[in-house]
């Protein structure tokens, strides 16, 4: 992991940031290059938000790009460029919750505060056998607890990434390995062959279908993008204008009811790009792409904070959500 070579409190912050809801074999690639590009806190915190989000783009929960662009800037104006090393202090940075926060005062900073991820929930469980999961305030406290007693006086952080490793690569959530596990002969789990009964499921949350339409729409040789509100799903983010099926539309209808809406204009449909399908947490989405003109009327957004007209290969220059990426591939 490229973090630990150096780990300093600005790298462990933005690798634990990249971690949060995300595999290290997907973060890997994308902290060599976020560290390339922005190498310091103090040039992280001058960038504009437009080139953070791009260096983001298909990380997904774009809140946390934003949220790390916003910590580095309260570090350097309010604690002088360098992280805060109490719980009390780092706790007020944006973006920061008990887990981050545990995670670089212990390997930063090399303090006795425990870390709780997905990982070590499963290793604590399966250990003592504890029907916790951490689905509730109480199951979570429980488990905080648990880890704050295990934690040696020294070496805090390398206890603590040596837990989170250990449910990553051995302990893992089906079949784990326990012929290899270096605590077997502690495990509560295994000696009663249980393994698989911990930590109790949570309660899984159905995901959402929904159906959308988009338009790549052309003017010469330029296309139309605008850019998302600030504050809602995917805020910051560039797309292709469009929305979602209302009850009984075609696509090809809900993309010229869309267009009209957000645009003022009416178009004309040439033909259909592709359909693209994304999977979020919470919902699927069904993308249909059109290839469009603009028939009458005269461009004037008002559901966007920015929108511009731009060649086909400048586009790689905004930063899109990732149902957006495969769109602009076949573009070019």
């Amino acid at each position: 992991m490229p973090w630990r070579n150096n780990p300093n409190p600005y790298r462990i912050l933005v690798s634990e940031f990249m971690l949060q809801q995300t595999q290290v074999k997907t973060v890997i690639p994308y902290f060599e290059r976020w560290m390339k590009a922005f190498p310091t806190l103090e040039k992280l915190a001058a960038a504009k938000e437009s080139i953070v989000l791009k260096h983001w783009e298909g990380l997904g929960y774009y809140s946390r790009a934003r949220n790390l662009r916003k910590a580095a800037q309260k570090i350097q104006q309010d604690y002088s460029g360098k992280v805060p090393d109490c719980m009390n202090e780092i706790m007020k940075l944006p973006g920061v919750g008990r887990y981050t926060a545990g995670a670089v005062l212990s390997i930063a900073f090399g303090q006795k505060v425990p870390v709780l991820d997905g990982n070590v929930k499963r290793v604590l469980s399966r250990l003592f056998l504890l029907k916790e999961n951490g689905a509730t305030r109480k199951s979570e406290n429980i488990l905080w607890e648990t880890m704050q007693q295990l934690l040696p006086a020294t070496e805090a952080g390398n206890f603590n990434q040596a837990f989170m490793e250990l449910g990553a690569t051995v302990c893992l959530p089906k079949n784990p390995l326990c012929l290899l596990c270096p605590l077997k002969r502690n495990c509560q789990a295994q000696k009663s062959d249980k393994q698989n009964l911990y930590p109790p499921r949570k309660q899984a949350t159905p995901s959402t279908k929904i159906e959308v339409s988009a338009g790549v729409i052309f003017r010469k040789n330029k296309i139309y993008i605008q850019k998302r509100k600030a504050k809602g799903l995917m805020g910051g983010l560039w797309e292709f204008p469009g929305g979602k099926f209302e009850s009984g539309e075609s696509p090809e209808q809900c993309l010229h009811r869309e267009i009209k809406e957000e645009l003022g204009v009416a178009i004309h449909i040439d033909e259909k790009l592709m359909t693209v399908k994304h999977s979020y947490t919470r919902f699927r989405v069904t993308l249909h792409v059109f290839l469009c003109r603009v028939r009458s009327g005269r461009v004037s957004p008002n559901q966007c904070d920015e929108w511009n007209w731009v060649k086909a290969e400048e586009l790689d220059e905004y930063p899109f959500p990732a149902a957006n990426v495969k769109i602009i591939k076949s573009l070019h």
